[in-house]
């Protein structure tokens, strides 16, 4: 199992240092808001992402802990709490975006690409012999790991707006950040552990443990940092 984490942070190293993440510091608002406006386009497929992904699983164990982090992103039945994505706008719009920019915001041609690619994805782990073991390293490499290098990668850009006499009031990104996070290694992971990421990787390190060769779960999140870093790519100058 450590090999594997290994392999995982090598990715993780990888994504972190990619030149976008590395230079969101000194980009222009102009070209900020514009990765905040598609990134929004990916964070509203993240709920079907899931949805699709849960159709497919068949480990019910698996399926109960991707079924809690769902419900999670929409934590109100009463219709009085904001969910997760209109955190996301909130905090866009906070961010210096106007209204108007975001309403007139559509998915560009890459985003749209990436979209369909990450359904396929998911349907094409749902079709593997090892599906559960395919369909939950993709939502938790994909859906969590990576997400919370993204948002901490843009944070240090985002902090000046959303501190505040010492309070953090960021409704959406840092959140997702913290909670999203790899906290530990997949070895030593529980289901008392806070973050999604370690949520997934306790059932997830089970399966592996049967497994005689990782290479489909290393191969998967190869593919996972791909739909990533094919978002990140039109954004090169």
């Amino acid at each position: 199992m450590r090999d594997l984490d290994e392999f995982e942070d090598g990715l993780v190293e990888r994504f972190r240092a990619h030149p976008v993440l590395t230079e969101v510091a000194a980009l222009p608002d102009e070209a900020f808001h514009a990765i905040l406006l598609q990134r929004r386009f990916i964070s509203l497929a993240f709920t079907p992402a899931y949805d699709l992904a849960i159709d497919l699983l068949r480990d019910e164990v698996g399926l109960r802990i991707a079924r809690i982090i769902l419900r999670e992103e929409y934590p109100d039945t009463h219709g009085t709490t904001r969910s997760h994505r209109e955190d996301m706008k909130e905090d866009i719009l906070r961010l210096g975006v106007p209204r108007e920019q975001l309403v007139a915001s559509r998915p560009s041609e890459t985003t749209a690409r990436v979209i369909k690619d990450t359904f396929d994805l998911i349907a094409e782990a749902g079709a593997h012999e090892d599906s559960d073991l395919m369909l939950l390293t993709l939502l938790r490499f994909w859906g969590e790991v990576l997400v919370s290098v993204e948002y901490g990668a843009l944070w240090p850009r985002m902090a000046p707006v959303f501190t505040q006499d010492g309070r953090n009031r960021s409704r959406f990104y840092y959140p997702h950040y913290i909670h999203d996070a790899k906290g530990r290694p997949l070895a030593t992971t529980s289901l008392l552990s806070t973050t999604h990421s370690d949520r997934l990787a306790t059932r997830l390190s089970e399966l592996l443990a049967h497994e005689e060769s990782p290479e489909d779960f290393k191969r998967m999140e190869e593919r996972a940092l791909g739909l990533k870093v094919d978002f990140y790519e039109q954004f090169r100058g």
